[in-house]
């Protein structure tokens, strides 16, 4: 594989020069390697919204340089509508985005500002709109006559519908009900496994990026604490509840059980993973 974002000695100062000024990233290097599913977490404040929004250019790095499919962002000449193409960003909250008198129109909104001909267009707009389970009856309607979730469908089509080389989330299942936050999140893990897109998830909760996301990027105080796969990541679940970030429920049961003299794994972050180490476990003891 090769990188699609790298990212070398970022920093991104907010009021620079004044006496408020913050740094929100400090000398932050890391890459993404397409066809990734990377999940951002960090607690408030810890740079995880300021960091995804260099990736298309909304912020502009206060020092270090940012590479997307290996050119340089910010270097004399770019043209930054083509990443904004490049990468797709869903912020937080998109439905408050929309616009247009229809779902279909509002989804077909990025392709045509991309110069694309208007088959093209409703291929795609369609394309998107299965993607995310949008039925035709739903695309002909205001977008505002809606649910929440159903808007936040229409929101993630619009950018899906553009072909990115690499989807942006951020929190894409806030404010949604369990079930509709499964449905949103098992709908952008199937269209990764269908396109091998890059996808950088950012999110509060560690079952969910411990469900979807390959590898695991924790931001803290403006710094990366932790950059590796979800495995490693999790098998240091004492450091992220020290960093005042929570694990998931199962990854905290088997901590206790180590706690309790249990001679088991903690490198648990889901239930199926847990149901194999309990096996093996009990089968090194001849239990099984």
């Amino acid at each position: 594989m090769s990188e699609i974002i790298k990212v070398e000695h970022l920093s991104y100062v907010y009021n620079p020069g004044m006496p408020d000024a913050t740094a929100a990233l400090d000398d932050v290097s890391f890459s993404i390697e397409e066809g990734d599913f990377v999940g951002v977490m960090g607690s408030t404040g810890s740079g995880k919204s300021t960091l995804i929004s260099h990736f298309n250019g909304l912020n502009k790095p206060t020092s270090g340089a940012i590479y997307v499919d290996g050119r340089n962002m910010w270097a004399q000449g770019e043209n930054l509508r083509d990443f904004r193409f490049l990468v797709g960003l869903v912020m937080q909250y998109p439905e408050y985005q929309l616009f247009e008198e229809t779902c279909a129109r509002d989804i077909a909104y990025g392709p045509k500002n991309m110069g694309l001909d208007d088959a093209e267009v409703a291929r795609r707009v369609r394309e998107a709109a299965q993607f995310v389970g949008l039925s035709d009856e739903l695309l002909e309607k205001s977008p505002f006559e809606l649910s929440g979730g159903q808007k936040r469908r229409v929101a993630i089509a619009g950018v899906m519908a553009m072909h990115p080389r690499v989807l942006v989330l951020d929190e894409p299942a806030a404010g949604l009900d369990p079930e509709g936050r499964d449905t949103i999140l098992s709908q952008i893990q199937e269209y990764h496994r269908v396109t091998g897109i890059t996808v950088v998830l950012v999110s509060h909760s560690m079952e969910d990026i411990a469900r979807y996301a390959n590898r695991v990027l924790v931001l803290s105080k403006a710094k990366i604490a932790m950059y590796d796969t979800v495995e490693q990541v999790f098998a240091r679940a004492p450091e992220l509840l020290e960093l005042g970030l929570s694990v998931p429920q199962v990854t905290q049961i088997f901590l206790r059980l180590k706690e309790m003299g249990l001679d088991i794994a903690t490198d648990v972050y889901t239930i199926p993973y847990a149901v194999k180490t309990i096996r093996k476990a009990l089968q090194g003891k001849g239990a099984v």
